[in-house]
């Protein structure tokens, strides 16, 4: 492994933040192989150096994956379930314990990422951040071109007011009812259902189709595959 700097040593260690990690350093607690540093710049190789801090060595770090899962409908996004509902887990066989990045619905489908990389999780589900998520939504009703100024302008829900980045009209679906693609920025709870219902459209089905720079593509439900490096990449420059 290429020589990291010392604050991303410890932070993929899952001890602290960046942050957290250069306040550890500047206040004389971290060595390398016995030596204390309080130079943020100092550079370390998490595989040959012992790295302490207090004295204590890091803990061992996992080896950090990274996956895109088509989730079905039906399965709860979490690692267990004490009603014993299947999780999303039970799909992707992994040699390291994996964790749902944000949560679907039971009923929703779509793009879900999986990781062992708690901080990079943090960071993605960070309001701060603004990670857009793009759904697909069809409604109840007749939702017509010239509605969607209205869409655009968001409603007043019961946490707070929520707007989409984007709101586009996709055309009808079968029976009464529109389909519609929305962009919002937040992970709140149920909030594409909620914002819909406030205009007077109940959700019939909900896919999401990205999550931020990673889009579904075209699996089947329950089918999933490992990112790229440079879709990591992507992810990790959207949350720098």
């Amino acid at each position: 492994m290429p020589r990291l700097r010392l604050n991303k040593v410890l932070a993929q260690a899952g001890l602290t933040s960046r942050r957290g990690a250069e306040k550890l350093i500047t206040e004389g607690r971290v060595a390398i192989n016995g030596v204390v540093t309080r130079d943020l710049a100092t550079l370390a190789d998490p595989d040959a150096d012992v790295v302490t801090v207090d004295g204590a060595p890091l803990p061992r770090t996992e080896t950090l994956r990274y996956v895109l899962l088509y989730k079905p409908r039906g399965y709860v996004t979490t690692v267990r379930d004490p009603q014993g509902r299947p999780v999303v887990t039970d799909l992707v066989p992994s040699d390291v314990r994996l964790y749902p990045v944000g949560r679907l619905d039971a009923d929703v489908e779509g793009a879900l990422l999986l990781t062992n990389d708690g901080p990079l999780t943090n960071h993605l589900l960070h309001p701060r951040y603004e990670v857009p998520r793009v759904y697909e939504a069809e409604v109840e009703g007749d939702v017509r071109p010239g509605d969607l100024p209205r869409w655009r302008r968001g409603v007043t829900l019961d946490d707070g007011p929520a707007a989409p980045l984007a709101v586009d009209l996709l055309g009808r679906a079968d029976g009464d009812s529109t389909r519609l693609r929305l962009t919002f920025a937040e992970g709140r709870k149920h909030e594409v259902k909620r914002f819909c219902d406030a205009l007077g459209h109940r959700v019939v089905r909900l896919r999401r189709v990205a999550f931020g720079p990673i889009e579904l593509g075209r699996p089947r439900p329950g089918q999933w595959r490992a990112l790229a490096p440079r879709e990591v990449a992507q992810l990790r420059a959207r949350v720098v």
